[in-house]
């Protein structure tokens, strides 16, 4: 089974900031209103081209803004403007020659 966490993403994420939102623009959040955030356990990625190919193939998902993958922790960030269908995901990321756990 996955980690799957979706959180709407707040209009204004300079509150809590490292920097007290010093560095932020309207620009930078105007993107992710509405936005969700999901993260998913991948088995099998080990290198950067790893992470590359799983972030590519669910970044032509539906939806999708954006999909980070991490080797060093085996996980996925993707975030999408709704909440993405788990099996499409695995889809994707078996596509891209991994496993979704």
């Amino acid at each position: 089974m996955s980690t799957h966490t979706e959180l709407p993403q707040a209009g204004n994420e300079s509150a809590g900031s490292c920097c007290g939102g010093a560095c932020h623009t309207d620009t930078d959040t105007a993107g992710t209103e509405g936005a969700f955030t999901a993260v998913y356990e991948v088995k099998g990625m080990t290198c950067g081209h790893c992470e590359g190919a799983v972030s590519s193939e669910i970044s032509e998902l539906d939806g999708v803004t954006s999909a980070q993958a991490s080797a060093a922790t085996g996980q996925v960030t993707v975030v999408s403007t709704a909440p993405l269908d788990e099996e499409a995901v695995r889809a994707a990321v078996d596509e891209a020659g991994y496993e979704l756990v």
